[in-house]
């Protein structure tokens, strides 16, 4: 464990062990259920005011968001735990969410440098079955179905990563990056932003 982590929590023992062998862990209530349940009614009501993307390369035609401030915040409060069950000090990149539809699904991939250490946290889903998330191990595949709340923690550059075909009506996810403060990726701190909560380019100064 790197120098100036934080102890590992008894009722995390079992994911910094899993990570540790692994390079994934499956995280119980990462949020707890009022911070849960403030995300999914703050994420729908930024959908309903237009203030999401229609779509990326990944999941097209699907409603999403890059370096919310809300989920932007979320990096710096999950941090302390996330580290301790990596056993690394970490930099926060940047946050990313999505309102799966039915039909949508994710090809198999693994992540840019800036989400070295990756976290798939889901914030519910209509109706309440979980959506299985699909990771690459020891030569095969395996699942995990999340319930609102807990998470998925995986090294992301170096770990293939799926989901198929989703039956659901909908499904709200908050994807959550960040990298090794001492490692080869510390440079990606932000994702080449001057800070967390803001876009990626900035719009010239105006002067009167």
């Amino acid at each position: 464990m790197n120098q100036h982590v934080g102890t590992i929590a008894q009722d995390d023992s079992a994911a910094h062990a899993e990570f540790a062998r692994y390079g994934y862990a499956h995280v119980p209530q990462l949020t707890e259920p009022a911070l849960t349940g403030f995300f999914w009614n703050y994420i729908h009501t930024k959908y309903a005011c237009g203030l999401m993307t229609w779509g990326d390369k990944l999941v097209p035609m699907t409603p999403s968001a890059y370096g919310d401030s809300a989920t932007d915040g979320l990096l710096e409060h999950i941090q302390p735990r996330i580290e301790a069950i990596a056993g690394r000090r970490l930099l926060p990149t940047y946050s990313y969410l999505r309102i799966y539809k039915t039909g949508d699904d994710l090809r198999s991939h693994r992540d840019r440098p800036a989400c070295e250490f990756s976290i798939s946290l889901n914030i519910g889903q209509r109706p309440e079955a979980p959506w299985p998330i699909f990771v690459e191990s020891e030569g095969g595949w395996r699942e995990f179905g999340l319930a609102p709340g807990d998470a998925l923690l995986y090294r992301g550059l170096d770990l293939w990563h799926r989901r198929e075909r989703y039956e659901g009506r909908q499904c709200v996810q908050v994807f959550l990056h960040f990298v090794d403060a001492d490692g080869p990726h510390a440079g990606e701190k932000f994702d080449g932003r001057p800070s967390l909560m803001l876009p990626k380019a900035l719009p010239p100064p105006r002067f009167t």
